[in-house]
C-alpha cells in the first residue's frame, strides 16, 4: 500500500482545528474578562467545549466539492452552541465577577476571526487545487450512462474539485472486465472509484466492493436516472433494520419551520410598515385614476397541502370575468399602463405580504398558481403536487430561474416543477436570502417574462 505516500490532505483538518484552537485561546487575552485566577481552567473549558462541539456538528467535514452557502450554517451553529456554554461557565464554575460584555466582546471577535479563517482557507484551496494542481484525488468512472458522462463533464471543468480522471471504463466493451480495471486502479495508484450501478450485476458489484475493501480504495455509486437512489434519499435504522424514505424535507423539521415562520412574520411586517404605508395611497390613486374598480385583486389560489385562500395583489388589469381564468400573456390588451409598470418591477405583488403576515404564504417557496389551472397541472404534470408540501411564496427558485409568468410550453412548467422541488427538499435560511436578493436585482434589471 504504497500509493498513499507523500500525500497529505489528511493533516489539513488537524491543522485547521489546531489553528481555530489557537484563535480562541489566544483572543482571550486580548479582552478583560476578569477570569482572575481561574486562566487556565478557562482556556482548558473552551477547548474541551470547542473540540466536543466541532466533533458532534461535524465542523471539520468540509469536503472538496461543499458549496460556501453550506458551510455559514456550519459557522453559525458552531458559535451559537459554542457561545451558549462559554456563558454556561459563569453559573456551571460560580464565577459572577466574569464580565458578560467582554465575554460577549470576545466571542463577536473570535467568530470573526475564525470565520475569516475558514472562508478564506476553503477559496485558497480551492485556487491551490485549481492553479498549481495540490490537494488533487486520481479517480477513474466504470459506466457509461448520462450520470456517468456528466460527472466525468463535472470533474474535467470543475477543477477546483481536485479530482483527476485518469480513465473511463465502458462496460458495454467487448474487452470490458473488472480485472482490467483493477489491474488500472493498482498500477497507477487510483484514489477513488466511481461506477454506475445500473451498468453491473450485482455479482461485478460485490465484487467491486470486495477489491475497494482489501485495497484501501474508496469507492462511490452513480445512480441510474431510473433508479430512485437519483433522489435525495433519507437513510434511517428501524431496530437494525435499514429504511430509506424517498423524500427529505427540511421544513418539517420543527426548528426550521420556526425559523421560517419568524423571518418571514419580520419581514412582512418590515415591508408593510416602511414600505406599503406610503407606497398603497400612491398606487391607489395612479390605479384608480386610469380605470374604475378595486385598487386590490383578489384571486383564489392554492398553498399548503393543497388548501385554498386569497391572494392579494395590486390590480394592474381593467376589471374583467376571465382573469380567474386566464394568465396574462404578451401584449395583453387587459394591462393598464400603470399595471404594466408593476407588473414588471413586480410592485404588484407586493399585497402578499399580508398573506404571509396571516400565514398562507412565505416570502420564499413555490409561487401559487390559479385554482383552474392547478386542477390542469395537477393531471398533466408528474410531481406537481409536491409544491403543495410547503408554503407557496411570494418569490422562488424557479422565478429566479427563468421560470416566471406565463406558461407558453410544457417545458416552462416542467422546469417550474423540477425547480421547486429542489427547494423543498434543499430549503436553508440562506438560500431563501440568496433568492430575495436574486429577485430585487432581477426587478431593478427588469426581467423579459416579466408583463
Amino acid at each position: 500500500m504504497n500509493y498513499k505516500k507523500g500525500r497529505y490532505s489528511g493533516l489539513i483538518k488537524p491543522l485547521f482545528g489546531l489553528i481555530d484552537l489557537v484563535i480562541i485561546n489566544v483572543t482571550v487575552f486580548n479582552y478583560d474578562i476578569n477570569l482572575k485566577n481561574n486562566v487556565y481552567l478557562f482556556l482548558l473549558y473552551i477547548s474541551l467545549m470547542w473540540i466536543i462541539i466541532s466533533v458532534k456538528n461535524h465542523f471539520y467535514e468540509v469536503q472538496r466539492h461543499t458549496r460556501i452557502i453550506q458551510i455559514i450554517p456550519l459557522l453559525f451553529r458552531q458559535i451559537i452552541i459554542f457561545s451558549i456554554l462559554v456563558y454556561a461557565f459563569i453559573g456551571f464554575f460560580k464565577q459572577p465577577i466574569i464580565s458578560r460584555l467582554a465575554l460577549g466582546n470576545y466571542l463577536i471577535f473570535t467568530f470573526f476571526l475564525i470565520s475569516v479563517f475558514k472562508l478564506l482557507t476553503t477559496f485558497l484551496l480551492k485556487k491551490y487545487r485549481t492553479v498549481l494542481q495540490g490537494n488533487t484525488r486520481n479517480v477513474i468512472v466504470i459506466g457509461g450512462n448520462d450520470k456517468a458522462r456528466q460527472l466525468i463533464k463535472t470533474f474535467n471543468t470543475r477543477l477546483d474539485f481536485g479530482y483527476k480522471l485518469q480513465a473511463k471504463f465502458s462496460v458495454k466493451d467487448e474487452n470490458f472486465s473488472l480485472e482490467n480495471c483493477f489491474d488500472y486502479i493498482i498500477d497507477n495508484n487510483i484514489d477513488e472509484i466511481y461506477f454506475s450501478v445500473s451498468e453491473l450485476s450485482n455479482k461485478q458489484i460485490n465484487k467491486l466492493i470486495d477489491f475497494a475493501d482489501n485495497n484501501l480504495r474508496e469507492l462511490k455509486f452513480i445512480p441510474d436516472n431510473k433508479d430512485i437512489y437519483s433522489k435525495k434519499l433519507k437513510y434511517e435504522y428501524y431496530d437494525y433494520i435499514p429504511i430509506l424514505s424517498l423524500r427529505s424535507i427540511p421544513l418539517q423539521e420543527p426548528v426550521n419551520k420556526f425559523v421560517k415562520r419568524l423571518f418571514d412574520i419580520l419581514l412582512s411586517l418590515f415591508i408593510i410598515v416602511f414600505v406599503l404605508s406610503w407606497l398603497t395611497p400612491i398606487l391607489a390613486i395612479l390605479i384608480r385614476m386610469e380605470s374604475k374598480g378595486p385598487v386590490f385583486f383578489k384571486q383564489s389560489r392554492n398553498g399548503f397541502n393543497y388548501k385554498e385562500f386569497d391572494c392579494y395583489k395590486f390590480r394592474s388589469m381593467t376589471p374583467n370575468k376571465n382573469a380567474h381564468l386566464h394568465q396574462a400573456t404578451k401584449g395583453d390588451q387587459r394591462i393598464t399602463k400603470i399595471g404594466a409598470f408593476i407588473r414588471k418591477t413586480s410592485i404588484d405583488e407586493l399585497p402578499q405580504f399580508f398573506n404571509v403576515l396571516f400565514g398562507d404564504m412565505s416570502v420564499v417557496g413555490p409561487r401559487p398558481h390559479m385554482v383552474s389551472h392547478t386542477n390542469m397541472y395537477a393531471q398533466r404534470v408528474d410531481k406537481f403536487m409536491v409544491r403543495h408540501f410547503v408554503k407557496p411564496g411570494i418569490t422562488g427558485l424557479a422565478q429566479i430561474s427563468g421560470f416566471r409568468g406565463e406558461v407558453e410550453t410544457d417545458k416552462d412548467i416542467i422546469n417550474r416543477v423540477k425547480y421547486d422541488i429542489f427547494y423543498i427538499e434543499n430549503w436553508s435560511l440562506l438560500l431563501d436570502i440568496k433568492i430575495m436578493i436574486q429577485t430585487f436585482t432581477n426587478a431593478l434589471k427588469g426581467e423579459e417574462k416579466a408583463y
